[in-house]
């Protein structure tokens, strides 16, 4: 039986391969462009020259929708078995480094990206030169692999299923706080209910709903829907707002450490604050594991368990 030749790609082709790719997970031009690094007119060339050298259109494309054709979703399938592989053979290839290198990029909910990433990170980039990191911060929950990211950070219980989920930390105290200056000058606050007669900075959660405050003692769960002049999307922006006496804020205690040990805001119902699942980072476990990404989890894994 004769031997079929192997096909020669150029670095233009593999290149040109790859951004169909990015094209064809994400469905978008812009979105594919900012994942590869490139502008979107740098792109829209290089599949045109792919689809003109195969002879094929791979993509339908409206001012709206990216969608495949059938050639481009057979291709794709067919790529995506073969760039895994190249992945994983060059995984290989940099077991045998002392360092890893590359790009490594995370997702991460804003509690998370203040609490852990930027603590972390400094000396994840200190001791890995070589690799570059992105981080997304954003509350709403995205899909990690067809946004491009290699990994998330997510509260417990919230982590998708079917991904490796590693725990970091201990699980988390959520409290209701106030400036004194808005206490003092209020009805007191015995228990959850009595939040109804005041005013609440409401919280806007990543998924588009008002967030009902949850409150538990001696097993007793409560979730309140809060009264308010105010609604964030952020922490930040809450715990700031109560600062300056506008309401009482709800949110992890461990974003409020040095306003409570200041005095700049006191725990609302102490006695009711829940504790609920640590944070977790979360990766596909169908892919290989890209530089640097088990390094950065042992570094975020030195975070206290109790």
């Amino acid at each position: 039986m004769p031997v079929r030749p192997t096909a020669k790609l150029s670095r233009a082709d593999l290149a040109d391969l790859n951004s169909f790719l990015a094209v064809h997970r994400l469905r978008s031009f812009t979105q594919a462009a900012v994942d590869l690094g490139i502008s979107t007119s740098a792109l829209s060339h290089s599949i045109r020259n792919l689809e003109t050298r195969l002879g094929v259109r791979l993509l339908n494309r409206t001012s709206r929708t990216v969608s495949p054709t059938e050639a481009g979703s057979n291709l794709a399938s067919r790529l995506e078995i073969g760039f895994d592989e190249i992945a994983g053979a060059l995984e290989e290839v940099d077991r045998h480094r002392d360092r890893p290198m590359g790009r490594l990029r995370i997702n991460t909910l804003n509690d998370g990206a203040r609490l852990l990433v930027s603590r972390y990170l400094p000396k994840f980039l200190q001791n890995y030169p070589e690799v570059s990191v992105e981080v997304a911060v954003e509350d709403q929950m995205v899909d990690i692999v067809a946004a491009g990211f290699d990994a998330g950070v997510r509260f417990g219980g919230t982590v998708p299923e079917d991904f490796v989920a590693v725990r970091i930390g201990a699980p988390l105290k959520w409290v209701a706080a106030a400036a004194p200056k808005y206490l003092n000058r209020r009805t007191s606050i015995a228990a959850p209910q009595d939040l109804k007669a005041h005013n609440c900075i409401q919280i806007r959660t990543g998924q588009g709903v008002i967030y009902r405050w949850e409150f538990e003692k001696d097993g007793e769960r409560q979730a309140i829907d809060v009264p308010g002049q105010l609604c964030v999307n952020e922490t930040t922006l809450g715990v700031e707002m109560a600062k300056a006496g506008a309401g009482i804020t709800y949110c992890l205690e461990k974003r409020i450490t040095g306003e409570l040990e200041r005095g700049e805001l006191q725990v609302v119902l102490p006695d009711w604050a829940p504790i609920e699942p640590a944070f977790y980072i979360y990766y596909p476990g169908h892919r290989q594991t890209p530089p640097g990404l088990r390094e950065f989890i042992d570094m975020l894994r030195e975070e206290p368990l109790v």
